[in-house]
């Protein structure tokens, strides 16, 4: 008899993959979860449209960025969907059925909070809390390791360069201690986004400094810690109310299936995962963990 993993029995679409009760439930419990410590370091929960203009992403060089993870939606030009139908043997609608694409589906959950506040001043300690639908196109689709459309909680911080920095130090901790008491070895590796032109001077900076730390189980990132300097409160006018410059940004990330793939990897089944999610969560809140040691 052949006994097949949790991951394996999630139905999947081309890299839309659908979750039964067991795992929707530990979906739930995980976002609960990483949604509970942005409360309570004094994040405002908010919610995110799942669409945005496809100018505001390219006033923040997205479509430069990320050209090869963009994805646009537009919709049906009525007259000239007489003359091209949809393609049922291709199974699309030909570019020439369709208006301009002028809306983006961001590949992050940040971007719409940093364009939310735009031309706004905002206190030093800054923080929002969102859960969104992200969507990046991948030269291939595998189970909940890697989709089109998945769900990404972040922990948003905006406000002073101390504030920023600040919040990334403290959820990196919180992150070690969680996996220490999940029995789930990360580590942590420097990655790099490519927020500034590569050629340019602050690309020399972000070598040197790296804006970018993912926490990975066997290959996979579950979670990243990303400084962002002052690119999105330049782009997008966001000022301090304390001295009018520019606001610094970070955020924490949580893929949330990618957490359900790296725990029934680990544990076995939703069952376990699930009773292992719940007791380290407990153990973390209540100070049982202690001190997080080195990520391994």
């Amino acid at each position: 008899m052949t006994t097949t993993t949790p991951e394996q029995n999630v139905g999947e679409t081309r890299g839309l993959p659908s979750l039964g009760p067991e795992g929707t439930r530990l979906l739930r419990l995980l976002d609960d979860t990483f949604e509970g410590w942005g409360v309570t370091a004094g994040a405002r929960p908010m919610t995110m449209p799942p669409l945005l203009p496809a100018a505001d992403l390219a006033k923040l060089d997205y479509y430069d960025n990320f050209p090869h993870q963009a994805v646009v939606a537009a919709p049906l030009d009525l007259e000239r969907r007489a003359t091209t139908p949809f393609d049922t043997t291709a199974g699309r609608f030909p570019s020439d059925a369709l208006e301009p694409a002028a809306l983006g589906l961001p590949s992050a959950s940040c971007y719409a909070v940093y364009l939310d506040h735009q031309g706004t001043r905002v206190a030093d300690d800054t923080l929002v809390t969102i859960c969104s639908w992200c969507f990046r196109k991948e030269t291939h689709y595998e189970g909940m390791r890697r989709q089109l459309g998945f769900r990404m909680r972040e922990v948003v911080a905006i406000g002073s360069r101390e504030h920023a920095e600040t919040h990334l130090a403290d959820f990196t901790t919180r992150i070690q201690a969680f996996a220490a008491a999940l029995d789930l070895p990360l580590r942590k590796e420097a990655a790099c986004d490519p927020f500034f032109d590569k050629g340019s001077s602050k690309a020399v900076l972000q070598r040197l400094t790296p804006v970018k730390y993912e926490f990975l189980y066997e290959d996979l990132a579950i979670a990243s810690v990303n400084t962002h300097r002052n690119f999105f409160g330049d782009r997008c006018d966001i000022t301090l109310a304390s001295t009018g410059g520019p606001a610094f940004t970070s955020c924490v990330a949580f893929g949330l299936e990618r957490w359900l793939s790296a725990l029934t990897r680990r544990h076995g089944s939703w069952e376990t995962a699930t009773r292992a999610v719940r007791d380290a969560s407990r153990r973390v809140s209540a100070g049982a963990s202690g001190a997080a040691g080195p990520v391994i």
